[in-house]
């Protein structure tokens, strides 16, 4: 009997040898929690380029005048924006932090567009000083405040954010498009902060930027969303955001990242007119299947349910608490066998103090024992971005793998950590 095959929500190029064990970027993933310890987030290096790769082609494919940007905040890490760098996509950053990691990560700060609805003066500083090629502006107070930043200086190229109200399907807290919205200009309030920018020294308002929310696994939305805007001018550029879906789990079908970007360009030439220059920013897309996490089994617990409690949980992987996101499990050497099942069903959880530090709430593990390794894939988008020291946990390295080696990209937290920043140290 063959073993199961691994589902699309980990990282391409992964594989089972004939025993069962997972191989990663061609690393044994047991081998590799014992070098490095756990929790820890494994990157398939060769996993972003390709997808990188395969963004920028499917709109080359489509229209010579484009960018591709990757939205960092999904994965905030000096070395993979390094990677995305390198394979010559642009990109978006949601604060001062970001931006430093990004130029860090050796982006060309031209090529850098900086969003956020609350930029402080002193972000918006950093982002003039350091170059960055255009800011998103969020709201009517923003105007105001950059052009205070800007003063008699050049002016700065920024794009409008216009809040379309149309939503996809995904979860309320990571929709965005809505009228009731946190984020950009209503449609109603759109065609005065137009004219407002359009007429400012400071400022130099170059097109429109639009996002309906992240995890869409429907194409339709994006469609409506660019027919929503039409009606508020001719731009030369217009930046569509990210927001397209991955795989999860092996039930969930996004779709292609040619046809996804097929819908958008073909949408702004049919509705918006030839001749557009379209930015699109793809985060979790790129980075979310590049990524699985390896812990450790401390204990299982059999009361109602079955309980396997592991060495990390809400302190590295925090969405299944924030909005119910569900993930796929399995021993690291103890694939099944196709047809056999899963195993014992189970509910992964992690150690934090709360009853909702439940990582997979319904999964089949083999025959889970103590000291396992268990694997959840499709970890890259805000797993490392959301972690966080509950219950003083230190966050857990990221481990790059490619073609068989494995390298520290960011080491692990220790206790020493947790403490870095105090000042009082309590001594009289």
């Amino acid at each position: 009997m063959t073993r199961s095959k691994l589902s699309q929500a980990y990282p391409l190029g992964s594989r089972l040898d004939e025993d069962g064990r997972l191989e990663l970027g061609g690393c044994d993933a047991v081998e590799l929690a014992r070098e490095f310890g756990t929790p820890a987030y494994i990157v398939v290096e060769d996993d972003l380029r390709a997808r990188a790769q395969t963004f920028v082609e499917a709109f080359k494919a489509r229209t010579k005048d484009f960018d591709v940007l990757f939205a960092s905040k999904a994965f905030p890490c000096t070395a993979v924006y390094r990677v995305l760098a390198q394979e010559g996509i642009a990109c978006d950053v949601a604060s001062g932090g970001e931006l430093a990691l990004a130029l860090r990560g050796g982006f060309d700060p031209a090529r850098i567009y900086m969003h956020g609805n609350a930029k402080s003066v002193e972000e918006l500083r950093f982002a003039r000083e350091t170059g960055v090629g255009h800011i998103v502006i969020d709201n009517a107070d923003e105007i105001e405040r950059l052009e205070q930043v800007v003063g008699g200086d050049e002016p700065q190229p920024v794009l409008l954010r216009v809040t379309p109200d149309v939503s996809g399907a995904t979860h309320a807290a990571i929709s965005t498009g809505q009228a009731d919205s946190k984020f950009g200009f209503s449609m109603i309030d759109a065609p005065d902060a137009i004219a407002r920018v359009s007429n400012s020294e400071q400022l130099q308002l170059v097109g429109l930027h639009v996002h309906i929310g992240s995890q869409i696994l429907e194409l339709e939305p994006f469609r409506r969303a660019i027919e929503a805007i039409a009606p508020l001018g001719d731009f030369p550029v217009y930046n569509l955001g990210g927001g397209l879906g991955v795989a999860y789990t092996a039930e969930q079908e996004p779709p292609r990242i040619s046809d996804y970007v097929a819908a958008k360009v073909d949408t702004v030439a049919d509705v918006l007119g030839p001749g557009k220059r379209i930015l699109d920013e793809p985060g979790r897309a790129l980075v979310a299947n590049s990524t699985v996490t390896l812990y450790t089994v401390q204990s299982v617990k059999r009361n109602v349910s079955t309980w396997v409690a592991v060495d990390g949980g809400m302190s590295d992987n925090l969405r299944p608490m924030l909005y119910g996101a569900v993930y796929e499990a399995q021993i690291a050497d103890r694939f099944p066998l196709s047809g056999t099942g899963g195993g014992t069903p189970s509910r992964l959880t992690g150690k934090h103090c709360e009853s909702g530090d439940v990582i997979v709430r319904d999964v089949e593990l083999a025959d889970p024992r103590v000291g396992d390794v268990v694997v959840t894939p499709a970890t890259g988008a805000y797993g490392h971005a959301l972690a966080n020291n509950y219950n003083g946990v230190p966050r857990p390295p990221v481990i790059f793998v490619s073609q068989g080696d494995a390298r520290v990209v960011v080491r692990r937290e220790t206790y020493d950590d947790l403490a870095a920043r105090d000042v009082d140290d309590g001594d009289d």
